[in-house]
C-alpha cells in the first residue's frame, strides 16, 4: 500500500511552493517594475514542480520495492 502520509506531505509542499510562486510571479509581472522578481516566481514554480515529481518518484520507486520483495 502506497504511503499515503508521504503523498499527502508532498502534495500539501508543492501546492505550498507553487502558490507562493504564482503569487511572486504575478506581483513581479504586474505590480512591480524588476525582472528580478518575476524570474524567482517563475524558479519558484519551477522548484514545485520538480519537488513534486521528485517525491513522486520516491513514492513510487518505494512501491515497486515493496511488490518486489513479495
Amino acid at each position: 500500500m502506497v504511503d499515503i502520509r508521504m503523498l499527502n506531505l508532498i502534495k500539501v509542499v508543492g501546492g505550498l511552493a507553487l502558490t507562493i510562486g504564482c503569487v511572486i510571479f504575478l506581483f513581479g509581472f504586474f505590480g512591480s517594475d524588476s525582472k528580478i522578481v518575476t524570474a524567482v516566481g517563475i524558479g519558484t514554480i519551477g522548484g514545485s514542480v520538480i519537488i513534486f515529481l521528485m517525491g513522486m518518484f520516491f513514492v513510487v520507486s518505494e512501491e515497486v520495492l515493496k511488490k518486489t520483495n513479495k
